[in-house]
């Protein structure tokens, strides 16, 4: 390979040498239970996509005019299951009310203040037929938008059924952003209607929706009325013949909704994913595809079973909500678990009491979550019964190993397997993840892709590269549950993910494969180090910080560096308070031992908390920006808390 193709790559410097082989007995009684049925399903679904995808569909999901085509056009404009009629309510709930399951728990739901309510099948049908007419009454047609901004409760989960069933495309906004963000997605997706509650419960505080939608309608003229849940009871301001009370206009609806038939690729739903500057993008996926591959991704990596209950901890606000928390388990007909609060109140057990309360089998987190529990110390899992545990997941963002190790350990008692998956907003369902019954996990390893994903390594000019080769991580064919377009700007849709590589779409992520074609995300490749002409990734440093006794979490960037070109500054929160000059002498050394003399950190700053998105992503841009001495320009409608950013700034002055 020459020089320059060379010169783009990003070097590769972590090494993982440990083995987790699936428990016999898992493997056993799997979905998918071996190497050979991997295989030959990953080999047809690449080889033969219309015939692989097309037999999955007629038979795992209900269809009220079936499809005539499998899959129309080449990336990035492709068409999934043409001519056919389909609803995800129908795929969801109805069918399963012909079976035992209609009396089978739908939703288990606990309140952050300790309050529970458990939906049947029968229950939740008859709630999201209720609502769907209250839509319809309300002047919501086929087509229309409809923008949801709730906190973690089931009339969330019943509003963005009841849009599915009437054909209304939901907008979700985190029930976390402000009134601005808010408007911004209103007027982007042209709401008609906004449902909300009068709060929601966060850290025993209430969380005031209802005056943020008040301020948002400022700004959002498209937005015809409101509906209002009764919540925390606090105090509102309601403006007659706008807003309306959900509990007055659910008294006198009828139970009975028929489910509009629509096509396979009619708009399902719209959800914003920040842009890194400007406005929000507004990933449009679709019914058929996006159902279908939330349907058996949900199948085969969690292995789900009728018997399990199923704990998703990400918020519907994001997409591991709507994929993982509603659409792919209640098309399973499993019971899946909603939580509405944080994961520390009224304390760091709150997690692992609730695991417990409900026997939980299957529970996925986010690594973010996962260095919260480690700081916050065995001693919180270690006072409940975890038994019921049978299989872990992370989603998010790279897992370090470390990390992995901890939740293998005490979370896993190390006889859960644990499945690391790679996956984005635009994708729409799981892409890279092991397979419980079948792959041996690498510590920090996303493995191997999905039967339907052909992924590649590639050089900044589209060259393939070989193992352990550090590149672009991209799709070079197309799969069902793809976005398939950002809404009303559908140039900008082009050429953020499908311009940078001929024919393939990508992901805005770095990644190697190693010998055995297994894969591992180094972060956004707007997240890679240039130091002294290397190209490092910023999660492998991170992740050799982490791997110290004294590190709860890390975040690494570059800035501006005279010598190098880019310097390495590592913000530290530590796992106790007595750190030093002699620590961070100490951590440099590590580095230089775990990964070599070329990583060596220029700063460790230590602090108390990251900026983060409310999804618990790390926004390091704005951590560039404040290692770099400089204002920052950048959209922050994600973050978290802009506190932590201030005093960020001051502990760098």
């Amino acid at each position: 390979m020459s020089d320059s193709v060379g010169s783009h790559n990003i070097e590769s410097v972590l090494h993982e040498e440990r083995r987790f082989p699936p428990p016999s007995d898992f493997a056993a009684q799997a979905h998918i239970s071996s190497e050979e049925q991997y295989q030959q399903m990953w080999q047809q679904a690449k080889d033969d996509p219309a015939g692989f995808w097309g037999e999955i569909a007629r038979s795992q999901l209900e269809w009220m005019e079936p499809f005539e085509t499998t899959c129309e056009g080449e990336m990035p404009d492709t068409k999934w299951f043409v001519g056919g009629k389909i609803n995800a309510t129908v795929n969801c709930i109805d069918r399963h009310l012909k079976t035992w399951r209609k009396n089978k728990a739908a939703i288990i739901w606990e309140g952050e203040p300790g309050d529970e309510r458990v939906l049947t099948y029968q229950d939740l049908h008859r709630e999201v037929c209720k609502f769907a007419n209250v839509l319809k009454k309300l002047g919501v047609e086929t087509g229309d938008r409809v923008t949801i901004y709730m906190p973690m409760v089931p009339e969330l989960a019943i509003a963005m059924l009841a849009c599915a069933r009437i054909g209304a495309t939901h907008s979700i906004v985190f029930g976390g952003f402000s009134a601005d963000a808010v408007a911004d997605r209103n007027n982007d997706a042209q709401s008609k209607l906004v449902i909300t509650a009068d709060g929601g419960w966060r850290r025993g505080k209430e969380v005031p929706l209802k005056a943020a939608v008040d301020a948002s309608l400022e700004k959002s003229k498209s937005i015809e009325k409101v509906v209002v849940v009764r919540r925390t009871g606090g105090d509102v301001t309601m403006v007659p013949d706008r807003d309306y009370w959900w509990h007055d206009l659910m008294e006198d609806v009828s139970a009975e909704c028929d489910p509009v038939a629509l096509d396979a690729e009619h708009p399902l739903y719209i959800l914003y994913t920040s842009g890194s500057t400007g406005k929000p993008k507004g990933v449009l996926h679709t019914t058929g595809g996006y159902m279908l591959g939330a349907m058996m991704t949900s199948k085969w990596v969690f292995d789900l079973k009728d018997e399990d209950t199923y704990w998703c901890t990400a918020d519907i606000g994001w997409v591991t909500g709507h994929s993982y928390i509603i659409y792919g388990p209640l098309a399973n007909g499993a019971t899946t678990v909603m939580y509405e609060g944080a994961p520390n109140w009224p304390d760091e057990g709150r997690f692992w009491q609730i695991v417990e309360k409900y026997k939980v089998n299957i529970f996925y987190t986010a690594p973010t979550a996962i260095r919260a529990f480690i700081k916050w110390g065995d001693d919180w899992p270690n006072q409940y019964d975890l038994s019921s545990l049978r299989l872990l997941g992370s989603v998010g963002e790279p897992i370090n190993p470390e990390a992995w190790m901890w939740y293998h350990r005490t979370i896993g008692k190390e006889r859960c397997p644990i499945v690391d998956t790679w996956w984005q907003t635009e994708t729409g369902a799981i892409m890279i993840s092991p397979l419980p019954g079948v792959t041996e996990a690498k510590p920090g390893s996303c493995t191997r892709p999905l039967p339907g994903v052909v992924p590649d390594i590639v050089s900044e000019e589209g060259e393939s590269l070989g193992d352990n080769q550090g590149g672009l991580l991209v799709m070079k064919q197309p799969w069902p549950s793809m976005l398939r377009t950002l809404y009303g700007d559908h140039q900008r849709f082009l050429d953020t993910y499908f311009s940078k590589i001929d024919g393939c779409y990508f992901a805005g992520d770095g990644a190697r494969r190693d010998e055995d074609g297994y894969y591992w995300v180094m972060g956004r490749v707007d997240d890679v180090l240039n130091v002294s002409g290397h190209r490092l990734s910023t999660m492998e440093v991170e992740s050799a910080l982490v791997s110290h006794e004294a590190v709860a979490e890390a975040a690494v960037v570059g800035f501006p560096h005279d010598l190098k070109g880019e310097g390495i500054c590592c913000f530290v929160i530590p796992k106790g308070t007595d750190v030093s000059e002699e620590t961070k002498k100490e951590l440099i050394a590590h580095v230089r031992q775990q990964i070599g003399a070329i990583a060596t950190p220029d700063q460790i700053r230590f602090t108390n908390s990251l900026p983060k998105t409310r999804s618990g992503k790390i926004m390091r841009r704005l951590l560039r920006d404040i290692a770099a001495g400089r204002e920052s320009t950048q959209d922050t409608t994600t973050l978290e808390d802009f506190s932590v950013l201030a005093k960020l700034r001051e502990e760098a002055e």
